[in-house]
């Protein structure tokens, strides 16, 4: 059966399958992104973290055979950056902003150094859930195989915004964001509180670079990030720092960024490449939208660099 066999339905078909495997990194790194800020730290290095996990993901599961040894190898990796940061911007007069750009240009090249030997090895892949079993259609089977990651994702979303509201821990990492003060006269330590989420954070933006190398697009190169790390950043603005919200953004990134592959498999030739700037027409829409100086940004830390 030719792709365009199944006519118009063939676009928002691919849409959706486009939008489920392109949309789990996003949905990784921005909610990584959310712990950190909403401990009142913005990490600028996600790019570079991304990137690292990714080559350290497919390196580990060259040699181990494991794509999962991979993914626990680059949460690792990822882990090390994040408190890295963390101890880095505990010092007086030192900006996150300026660390997370430094850092984004240190993981990257470190990534481009040491991965430069894992660019021909093939690693296995991360496994995928087929529900599409129910259908002949090759197109629908395609579009409906959900990768692991991408339901871990969505528990974790869930889990994350329930924490934020009924746990201690989520309770202490929103007053450190919101006022250093109060978690001091509380007896918390807000260095420390930064530090240990800017690592989880970092540690899931790692995973998010596994997920491209070890099954979309599930290779290694230099230039597998297309900037997904800033632009989760974006994502994590857009949706207010609310972990549900995260996973809806991270959905419609997805959804666009499939746009053009969309319009491809179904036969149109002219013009869809267009299509493939969406992601980041979005995201600069998005910035626009909220960098209004007479607009507040609603549900963001009081602590955060960008609302000071």
């Amino acid at each position: 059966m030719a792709t365009t066999d199944i006519g118009l339905w063939g676009v928002p078909l691919a849409i959706l399958g486009g939008a489920i495997r392109v949309s789990t990194p996003f949905i990784f790194v921005s909610l990584g992104e959310t712990i950190t800020e909403r401990s009142g730290r913005i990490n600028l290095g996600l790019e570079g973290i991304l990137v690292f996990g990714a080559m350290t993901a497919y390196a580990v599961a060259v040699m181990t055979a494991s794509p999962w040894l991979g993914l626990l190898a680059a949460a690792g990796a990822g882990a090390c950056f994040g408190l890295f940061h963390g101890w880095i911007c505990k010092f007086p007069r030192v900006n996150d902003i300026a660390i997370g750009i430094a850092l984004m240009l240190f993981g990257t090249g470190l990534a481009f150094f040491f991965g430069k030997s894992f660019i021909q090895p093939l690693a296995p892949h991360l496994p995928a859930l087929p529900f599409g079993f129910w259908s002949d259609v090759p197109q629908v089977r395609a579009a409906l195989d959900v990768n692991v990651l991408f339901l871990i994702g969505a528990f974790l979303a869930a889990a994350l915004w329930w924490a934020f509201r009924n746990t201690r821990i989520g309770l202490i990492i929103r007053v450190v964001g919101d006022s250093a003060d109060a978690a001091r006269a509380m007896g918390v330590n807000p260095d420390r509180v930064r530090l240990l989420a800017t690592a989880a954070g970092s540690a899931l933006a790692a995973i998010g670079g596994g997920y491209l190398s070890l099954y979309y697009p599930g290779s290694w190169n230099e230039s597998i990030s297309s900037g997904q790390g800033l632009m989760a950043v974006a994502l994590v603005i857009f949706s207010r720092w609310n972990p549900l919200g995260c996973f809806a953004a991270a959905i419609l990134f997805g959804g666009a960024g499939a746009l053009g592959p969309a319009l491809q498999s179904v036969g149109v030739s002219h013009g869809y490449y267009l299509f493939y700037a969406a992601p980041y027409v979005l995201t600069l829409a998005i910035m626009i939208a909220t960098s209004s100086p007479g607009r507040t940004l609603a549900g963001a830390p009081g602590e955060l660099s960008i609302t000071k």
